[in-house]
């Protein structure tokens, strides 16, 4: 591979850098740097991922042996993008992750022009990192102590790994040299004539010994050059009328205890610094400069010794010049007597006016004050010290009996104190977190009295807070009504349930699937004994579930389904009113009109496209408090998170383009952990998870076993799928754009269809299907096995036409099976699920997308998915219709995987949860639709099995 190449690398998949990132790496050095290479290599001898060149690569194991294996090399230059992605992948090899992170370390010291030309052994021009701090240099080196021996596995003659130090200073130098650069022409202009221009440029290597004494006066030695500072002061400590200056101080990189003022250089001809001092010095404030224009006036004195500043200089110095210095290694030390503690931090809420009424407060009060406030040290300033700062001409000001420097930011924030008003809900998320965003930047937030209160209590899911925000004086109690003894944690969920709708704040209970959401609601209906109904929405299969439940646990209480032809709320003065999403959707209007006290939305991430008229129409909907029910909150991505949170407790999460900016970009593309931790206190006392597997939860719960089935093709198969792969990709080749992605999508399918059943692809009826399916052979036996041993089954499909051919082949088998499907009538779905709990159907067909939720099968003991879903979380779901609480027996899952195809290749994506997983689990199919030609050939390519 050839640098011609760098840029193909930026675009490498995330499954190209997953992969890569599970190698071991060596970096291999050669004159000129920007020619070494990184060696990828895999400590089990097996050959590295198909990238760069390929090669072998001799390597020291930890046994002492010594071992030649399979290495892919690329340039250095090429590697950074590479390592520097890598790094954060869960699975790096540590020495990948060691040079992603010098990489970075390197990329850091050139963007502050820690960087100079100089001539190599084999006087070749290069550019090398120097004039490190020690700051730096003890960074280097506590780096380098951390360097794993995989890292540096190549033997030196002496058949010893080689020494970390150098070798991370040689990868340093290799990736500052391979950066794309202008030339050096600004150090070596006037001096040398070059017939092919000027060295030092992204190149082939020049020969310039000539230049070895020019570049070694520059350098002034690798790590025993120097670096300068400025020390402000005023003259007498007259800080009211005194002018400042800014004296040029001298530091040795060698030994960090040798500082001096540049004047002493100029004046002591004895001085320690070095016969190449001077030029040393003037090269530091001409860099200086670059960054501060000030320092320009400097280059022109004799001596560049020091410069008077004035007010104007002083302002910009303790603002963004500072910075601007300390970007190039430059510091500014102030006066010690000046103090420097004053800081800034925002204020939400007023402590002396707490609502009456929080459920109305939250609901629809007036906004919260929000404002800076200022510090000195651990104190707030008075607002007479704040009129003082903001009145200051200076940028000092007197403070306590003490001179304070003012950063001009903060004497405008003292100026202008208020931001703006904050509204309820946004103001507690405010609070939650401890951070509000402010003109883009992300700054600290107090909190104080009743606001600050509520925050230490509802942070905590188990915390007891009354409707007023103040502390209960005991927890409740389930309702007497109930005709069941909730558990633990289902009596916690009430809890917390009743404590977030008595404050008008919505909820989000997550619970897995089988844990008892419904019957956890039906409690705090009864609790909240209220005069106005609660409206249940859910999918048309639940309807008969929640009559069930209702009748079961609340008994005696109104319940009536709004559904069907006849559907009327006339009477509907309290209990239950059970509603469909699609027949809210059609009734918003009729249902918007309506009193209720609970507003309830089963499997909520029915709605998790805000967009969707569904969605639209039950936001429309007004209730004293909302709960959404939903084992899955995060099926594909935090969006969807977003607009369940944003039904329950609208403005907690801003609005949509403001939250992918704020949190889900940086959660899901940056990983940034910080943002993460952030984001689960502010959603954490909205939404409450609790897992079957968590301990406390169902300790009664059997086992469950989950198995992938790898099931070969048939001849038949196979030639389908070779042919619908050959001619769809020719068809994708020539096309772009939607279509293209049309097309991919259409590949996708059929490939799946073929690995199905050839009669699933060609549309075929069932009258020949034995003998031409892996799968369908599978399934005879499997339940053959089952049904022997008096097992039930449930048999998951995408495809309901999959689902009738297996309905019909297993009737001709005398297989009693019976399928749902979203056609299938509510009351015949209701039938079909009291068959199978009784007994009466061994194995229950079901698409995956009408009955993947909400069922109560527990009469399954085994669970087969017949075709794999992009989304594992979904197929869990499906697993948990047997799952969950009242299943006695062991569930087994099958999985079934056509070897060789695109099944297999992202069933492995997914057990390993590589990157690629990830996006596809992002966008499910149309994140393979941005696949390359080549990513996309190959991954449906169909390969032998192994």
């Amino acid at each position: 591979m050839t640098r011609s190449h760098q840029s193909s690398l930026l675009n490498l998949t995330a499954a190209q850098i997953a992969e890569l990132s599970r190698c071991a790496v060596v970096f291999e050095p050669v004159d000129p740097p920007r020619s070494s290479q990184m060696a990828f290599w895999c400590p089990d001898g097996s050959e590295p991922p198909e990238l760069g060149e390929p090669g072998t690569l001799t390597v020291g194991l930890p046994t002492g042996e010594i071992d030649t294996v399979p290495a892919r090399r690329l340039y250095v230059a090429e590697s950074v993008p590479v390592l520097t992605r890598a790094r954060s992948a869960v699975a790096a090899h540590p020495a990948t992750r060691f040079w992603g992170t010098a990489a970075v370390l390197a990329l850091q010291f050139t963007a502050r022009g820690r960087v100079l030309p100089w001539v190599t052994d084999d006087d070749n021009d290069a550019w090398r990192i120097a004039q490190l701090t020690s700051e730096d240099l003890a960074q280097v080196r506590q780096l380098a102590d951390a360097m794993p021996a995989e890292a540096r596995a190549t033997p030196t003659e002496s058949a010893e790994l080689p020494a970390a130090e150098p070798l991370l200073r040689g990868f340093l130098d290799a990736v500052a040299d391979g950066l794309p650069r202008t030339a050096a022409s600004i150090f070596v202009s006037g001096k040398h004539e070059f017939a092919k221009g000027p060295p030092f440029r992204p190149s082939e290597a020049r020969k310039v010994p000539q230049l070895r004494k020019w570049a070694n006066e520059i350098a002034a030695g690798r790590d025993d050059g120097l670096r300068v500072s400025l020390r402000v002061e005023v003259a007498s400590g007259d800080y009211e009328r005194g002018r400042f200056h800014a004296v040029v101080q001298v530091h040795s990189l060698g030994d960090s205890s040798l500082v001096a003022d540049a004047a002493r250089l100029w004046a002591d001809p004895d001085h320690p610094f070095g016969a190449q001092a001077h030029v040393d010095v003037m090269l530091a404030v001409r860099r200086a400069a670059r960054a501060w224009t000030p320092l320009e006036s400097l280059l022109a004195s004799s001596v560049p010794d020091e410069l008077e500043l004035g007010d104007e200089e002083v302002v910009d110095l303790l603002g963004v010049g500072a910075a601007r210095l300390g970007a190039v290694g430059v510091d500014v030390h102030w006066p010690k007597e000046l103090a420097r503690e004053l800081s800034a931090h925002t204020v939400v809420g007023d402590a002396k006016r707490q609502p009456k009424d929080m459920a109305a407060f939250f609901g629809r009060g007036r906004p919260l004050s929000f404002n800076w406030r200022l510090a000195l040290g651990d104190t707030p300033l008075t607002p007479e010290e704040m009129d003082q700062l903001a009145e200051a001409h200076r940028p000092v000001v007197r403070l306590r009996d003490q001179w304070v420097l003012v950063d001009p930011a903060l004497a405008a924030k003292a100026r202008n104190r208020k931001i703006k008003s904050l509204p309820p809900v946004a103001a507690l998320g405010a609070a939650l977190t401890g951070t509000a965003e402010v003109d883009g930047a992300l700054v600290p937030v107090a909190t104080t009295g009743w606001l600050e209160a509520l925050r230490e209590r509802i942070a905590v899911p188990d915390a007891d807070v009354t409707a007023d925000g103040t502390a209960g004086d005991g927890a409740i109690e389930q309702p007497a009504a109930l005709q069941a003894k909730l558990r633990d944690y289902q009596l916690r969920g009430l809890r917390w349930l009743d404590r977030m709708s008595s404050l008008g704040l919505g909820a989000c209970l997550a619970d897995d699937m089988g844990l008892g959401k419904t019957i956890t609601v039906i409690a705090l209906h009864l609790h909240r004994a209220a005069t106005a109904p609660t409206l249940v929405v859910c999918p048309a299969s639940l309807m008969g579930n929640w009559e069930r439940e209702i009748a079961r646990f609340a008994p005696g209480t109104p319940v009536r389904r709004f559904h069907g032809g006849n559907r009327t709320l006339d009477g509907a003065d309290g209990g239950f009113v059970l509603t469909t999403y699609g027949t809210m959707r059609l009734d918003s209007e009729l249902l918007a009109a309506h009193e209720w006290d609970l507003v309830v939305a089963d499997e909520a991430q029915h709605v998790k496209n805000h967009r969707s008229s569904t969605a639209k129409a039950l936001r429309e909907i007004p209730s004293a408090a909302r709960v959404a029910l939903t084992g899955t909150p995060v099926e594909n991505s935090l969006a969807e998170l977003w607009a369940i949170l944003d039904w329950t407790t609208p403005g907690l999460l801003g609005g949509l383009s403001a939250f992918r900016g704020r949190w889900a970009k940086r959660i899901e593309g940056e990983r940034d952990q910080a943002v993460a931790e952030r984001f689960a206190r502010l959603i954490a006392p909205f939404l409450l998870r609790r897992r079957k597997s968590d301990p406390g939860i169902a300790p009664e719960l059997p086992p469950k076993t989950e198995t992938d089935h790898s099931v070969p093709l048939t001849k038949e198969q196979a030639a389908l799928y070779e042919a619908v792969v050959r001619e769809t990709m020719a068809e994708i080749a020539e096309v772009g754009g939607m279509t293209r992605r049309g097309l991919i999508i259409k590949l996708l399918t059929s490939l799946k269809q073929v690995c199905n059943h050839p009669a699933h692809y060609l549309a075929e009826d069932a009258s020949r299907l034995a003998g031409r399916s892996g799968k369908l052979d599978l399934l005879e036996e499997l339940l053959a096995t089952i049904l022997a041993e008096g097992g039930s089954v449930l048999v998951f499909t995408q495809y309901v036409a999959m689902a009738r051919l297996l309905e019909s082949h297993l009737a001709a088998r005398g297989v009693s099976a019976r399928l749902l499907h979203g056609g299938t009538p509510v009351a015949a779905r209701d039938e079909l699920v009291k068959d199978f709990q009784d007994g009466k159907i061994p194995v229950f067909l079901l698409s995956l997308k009408a009955a993947g939720t909400g069922l109560n099968l527990t009469r399954a003991d085994h669970v087969v998915h017949f075709d794999r879903w992009w989304n594992p979380a979904v197929e869990e779901q499906a697993t948990d219709r047997a799952y969950r609480i009242g299943q006695t027996r062991p569930v087994q899952v099958h999985r079934f995987v056509s070897e060789g195809t695109i099944e297999d290749r992202i069933a492995e994506m997914l057990t390993a949860k590589r990157e690629l997983a990830e996006a596809v689990l992002s966008g499910g199919e149309s994140a393979l639709t941005e696949l390359s030609d080549v990513e996309l050939a190959n991954l449906v390519e169909l390969r032998s099995a192994r």
